[in-house]
């Protein structure tokens, strides 16, 4: 049904309340109207002071800063970010990023890599070439950190460059780069410590390879060691992306054979997957096993809802862009720039049901588990 214009303004200023900043192309679609007449509706409001417009974008009065609020320097940048993927948590970083950078008068410009790590330089140039005065980065290093010379490239790059939600070693040339990731073995951690309050004493973790696994790892099994409990042989598993049956069999073996009663699963989507083979092997979510995920993109929305540990996404991306507009000004303004910095930023625990939350401890493993219908 179509909206009255009225009625239209107030979804407007709904959605950009809800969301602090958002593009006019993006309102249009999402309220079914042309771009015409949403810009129309957008200079009615702005002209009333209910919103601001800002580069193509609709801003919050509160979240856009005063010129004098603005980082000198910074007016008019063009900030280039490379990322794998627009897809997983690098929706909310990239939007993160987007909203940071036009609430400072700027413009962010995507380049894609495609988890090709010989892209990510190719795509830097592109961006170099087309204005771009610094960049924001998440190389496609499989490991989360360069190997064989992948960060040479980067550190010859002309113009300021962070890090998103990757790292390079101490020792590594890259470890002096300005950067800001998730600290994931926190959450991992998180996670562990939430299935010991609950009383599990095996605590088992499946884990997706790629660039996040050292991270999970070193959280589970530090958080493992450090509240006493049971090592559980092959834990982590760390399998690749479609290994689905592989996974189950480890577990209801785990399960059966080896008294583990909880598990750490990396990602969401896996372990969506992981429920449903898990409960045709007998093996049921929460009653015999109880699930929390790594990444909460779509966790709540699993059949039975998923508990699981949520990165800061859209933080990442903003003080990502904060910090390489104030990298940006301090070389505007010529003088002595301030430390490199290494910012990691801190997941949530968001319990749901498939970690049978509610501080009782488990029963122990059924010997013969039951096929009854998922709880």
């Amino acid at each position: 049904m179509r909206l009255h214009v009225d009625q239209r303004h107030e979804r407007v200023l709904e959605l950009v309340r809800q969301r602090g900043s958002l593009r006019v192309a993006e309102l249009a679609s999402e309220l079914g109207v042309s771009a015409v007449t949403l810009r129309r509706d957008v200079e009615t409001l702005a002209a009333r002071g209910s919103l601001r417009r800002l580069h193509g974008a609709v801003v919050w009065p509160t979240d856009q800063p005063s010129e004098a609020a603005r980082t000198p320097g910074t007016e008019g940048a063009v900030i280039g970010m490379i990322v794998p993927t627009t897809t997983f948590i690098f929706a909310d970083i990239v939007r993160g990023a987007r909203e940071a950078v036009e609430a400072q008068g700027g413009r962010l410009v995507l380049g894609m890599s495609g988890y090709v790590d010989t892209e990510d330089p190719v795509q830097a140039d592109h961006l170099l070439a087309g204005g771009a005065e610094g960049l924001l980065i998440a190389p496609s290093w499989f490991g989360g950190v360069p190997a064989d010379g992948q960060e040479k490239w980067l550190l010859e790059c002309p113009v300021p460059a962070v890090l998103v939600e990757r790292s390079a070693p101490a020792g590594n040339p890259a470890a002096g780069l300005d950067r800001v990731r998730t600290d994931r073995a926190h959450g991992a951690a998180e996670a562990v410590g939430h299935f010991a309050e609950l009383g599990h004493r095996a605590v088992a973790a499946v884990l997706q390879e790629g660039p996040h696994a050292a991270q999970i790892t070193a959280g589970y099994l530090a958080a493992v060691e450090s509240l006493g409990l049971t090592p559980v042989p092959g834990s982590p598993a760390i399998r690749g992306h479609g290994e689905y049956d592989e996974m189950a069999d480890y577990l209801v073996d785990a399960v059966r054979s080896r008294g583990v009663t909880a598990v750490l699963v990396h990602s969401d989507e896996d372990a969506i997957v992981l429920v449903p083979r898990l409960q045709s092997r007998g093996v049921s979510v929460p009653a015999d096993l109880a699930l929390i995920a790594y990444d909460d993109e779509v966790a709540g929305l699993s059949d039975v809802p998923l508990t699981a540990v949520a990165p800061p996404k859209r933080a990442v991306g903003e003080l990502a862009a904060k910090l390489i507009l104030q990298r940006l000004a301090e070389r505007a303004s010529g003088g002595t720039p301030t430390p490199r910095q290494h910012l990691e930023l801190l997941p949530e625990l968001r319990v749901r049901a498939s970690c049978g939350a509610g501080g009782t401890a488990p029963s122990p493993p059924r010997t013969e588990p039951t096929r009854s219908a998922t709880s």
